[in-house]
């Protein structure tokens, strides 16, 4: 068929009909109708590929999904390309393959790969715990987002049910994950700069709020209602545990039979178990003894754990359990577990005890830095007096009888 110089009308496009064999009318300037055997049409540009001189078919589409009118736009397009020496085909292929990429990296996809070195560097509850809250409150509303999408305004308005709610902390924290993720996206080049920056001025600071206690003239009547109150042996027995070794629920739930050196009555607890990932050893009392002896009815050839799960034997206790069981006994928001440390702290610096070995007791202080005073014998003299101290004292508060030890 002839190549046709005049321009294609609207008319000849639509009642343009298929043939045996498919064959082309052209609108000028490279932009040509492709009519198949099948009644299909397709609009193609074909023009010459710059540098390297050979001929090439574009195909913009189908009609009548694309019209006359926007096939000639594009035609236009592709020619703006030529005369910059851009091939229009490998620029869209660019373009495609760009969208590809924002499309497969979401926030869900990039959460995945900071997740997964992120966990590296942290313990694996903490770990848990970090996921969990994108989970819930991120991911759900925002997973499906391009990462290169991402803005404050989208980001604050997913935030701001969780504000509503209250938990301010809880703001905080995932505004802080959420920036470690765009960081992580600035590092790996799937953006430039991390628009997120500044997203928790958006909202009301948490007030800090300190773990609840007792003073120490109320630890008899706490150790009074403790006897009296209807508990398992075992969530009892961790209650004392906790507060005669001053340590963090976690620590102490989590406590294993083979850290415990009962000949040199010592426990120690990995650095892989302690918040400040040092290995913390703490002189036993007495008293604390007793506990482990309490606690030896309970082990099993399978349980690892000194305080076993009431539902699992092979597992922990749950590490919540002093928390509920001080709820129980009436000691809403008077008593947290975390309290006990604080109860320590306080009736130890009352006592006289120095201030740097009370706050080794706590773990708050390397041991190193203590025995910039101590050498190490004199640094476990030192320790055992406080922990021995702070075990008859709370013997004394539960007037010689009422403690699960005496």
């Amino acid at each position: 068929m002839a190549r046709r110089t005049s321009p294609l009308t609207n008319t000849e496009v639509k009642q343009a009909k298929p043939k045996d064999k498919e064959y082309n009318l052209s609108d000028g300037d490279g932009l040509q109708l492709r009519i198949k055997p099948s009644g299909s049409k397709l609009w193609l540009f074909n023009y010459t590929r710059p540098f390297i001189n050979k001929r090439a078919n574009l195909s913009f589409g189908a009609y009548p999904a694309l019209s006359l009118a926007n096939a000639r736009i594009k035609r236009n397009e592709a020619r703006e390309l030529l005369a910059q020496d851009i091939d229009p085909k490998e620029q869209k292929e660019k373009l495609s393959t760009q969208q590809k990429e924002i499309h497969a990296n979401t926030l869900q996809a990039v959460t995945a790969d900071w997740f997964e070195i992120k966990k590296t560097e942290i313990k694996p509850d903490y770990a848990q715990d970090i996921m969990r809250s994108l989970e819930i409150h991120v991911l759900p509303l925002l997973g499906k987002y391009p990462i290169s999408k991402l803005t404050a305004p989208i980001a604050i308005e997913a935030l701001k049910k969780v504000s509503k709610s209250g938990h301010l902390e809880t703001v905080r924290r995932i505004a802080q994950r959420l920036n470690e993720v765009m960081t992580f996206a600035v590092n790996t080049g799937l953006i430039h700069a991390n628009p997120l920056t500044g997203i928790k001025a958006a909202f009301e600071k948490p007030k800090v709020k300190h773990m609840a206690t007792i003073k120490p003239d109320e630890l008899p009547e706490f150790m009074q209602v403790l006897n009296a109150a209807s508990l398992k042996t075992i969530t009892r027995a961790l209650m004392e545990f906790q507060l005669h070794t001053i340590t963090r629920s976690n620590e102490a739930a989590k406590a294993r039979w083979e850290e415990f050196d009962l000949d040199n009555r010592l426990w120690v607890i990995p650095a892989d178990r302690m918040k400040m990932n040092r290995e913390h050893t703490i002189p036993l009392s007495p008293q604390v003894i007793s506990i482990i002896k309490v606690m030896e009815q309970f082990k099993r050839p399978y349980t690892e754990y000194l305080f076993p799960s009431h539902i699992n034997p092979r597992k922990h206790i749950n590490t919540e359990t002093v928390n509920k069981a001080l709820r129980r006994i009436g000691y809403q928001d008077r008593l947290v577990a975390h309290g006990f440390r604080a109860l320590a702290s306080t009736t130890l610096n009352e006592e006289g005890f120095d201030g740097d070995v009370i706050e080794s007791a706590l773990a708050h202080v390397d041991k190193n830095a203590v025995r910039k005073a101590y050498n190490r014998a004199e640094y476990l003299i030192h320790r055992t007096k406080l922990m021995n101290w702070w075990s008859e004292h709370i013997l004394k508060c539960s007037f010689g009888k009422l403690s699960l030890v005496n």
